[in-house]
Formats: C-alpha cells, structure tokens, sequence
C-alpha cells in the first residue's frame, strides 16, 4: 500500500464528506440555528416590551394614585368646609332661636309685671277703701268715690 494513494484516497473521501456536509447536513443545522437565534431575539424583544410596558403601567398606576388623593384631599377639604358652614349656620339658627326665646321670654315677663302691677293696684286701692273706712269709720262708697281712688292708684 502507498502512502501517497492512501493520502490521496482519504483526501477524496474527506472532500465529498465535506461537499455532502455542505450540500446536505449543514443548511438544516444553519436553519435551526438561525430560526432559534431569531426565537431567542423575538422573546428579548418581547421581554424588553414587557418591561416597558410594565414601567409605564406602574407610572400610570402612580399618577391615578395621586389623582386619586389630590381628588380625596379635595373631597375631605370640602367636606370639612361645608362641616364648618353647616356648623356656623347651626350656631348662627340656635343664636337666633335663643334671642327670641328671650324676647318672647321678656315679653311674657313684661306682661306678667303688668298684670301684677295691675293686681297690686286693685288690691292697694281696695287696702286703701279699708284702711279709709277704718279711719272714718264708716263706709266710703267705691262707686261714688272711684276718681279718687283711680288717683290714689295711679300715684301707687
């Protein structure tokens, strides 16, 4: 056996090894790492879409929160300030109650005074017809003596 044929021999066979390799097994190999290659991109890409989806979600779900407590603050102020108006109109409504609860209260006092004046005046003036019947000892005539006695009274 010559080395040489044997050489050239495996050179040959090495050759169409390769040309099948390349003809043959090579394309699907290069397809299936070309089609995982662009797999493996997409889901990066896919990945990365998610992630800034998610950061925008998150940054829209921070702005509504703070919508949310700019809108409750609010609330809260004008809940508080209409608290305080209905407050102010109780007191200003009780006040006023209470003003004329005392001026009808006044009014039945100056009434009641009158009243008893008026009584303290029949009653002096009858004190006054007993006290002169005493003194005459005989009986004045209401009646006949009534301007007189009205005089009495009014100065009383």
């Amino acid at each position: 056996m010559n080395i040489n044929m044997t050489l050239i021999g495996q050179t040959i066979a090495f050759a169409i090894f390769v040309w099948f390799c390349i003809k043959y097994v090579w394309p699907p190999i290069s397809n299936a790492l070309h089609a995982r290659q662009k797999r493996i991109a997409d889901g990066l890409d896919a990945a990365s879409r998610a992630s800034r989806d998610l950061e925008v979600a998150q940054e829209q779900a921070n702005q509504t929160l703070r919508e949310s407590k700019e809108q409750a603050s609010a609330i809260l102020e004008q809940a508080n300030n209409r608290s305080a108006q209905i407050i102010e109109e109780a007191r200003e409504e009780a006040r006023a109650e209470g003003e004329r609860m005392v001026s009808g209260a006044r009014a039945a006092i100056d009434q009641d005074m009158q009243r008893a004046r008026e009584e303290l005046r029949s009653q002096v003036a009858t004190l006054a017809v007993l006290g002169a019947e005493r003194v005459l000892e005989s009986a004045v005539d209401e009646k006949t003596h009534r301007k007189l006695l009205d005089e009495l009274a009014a100065e009383l």
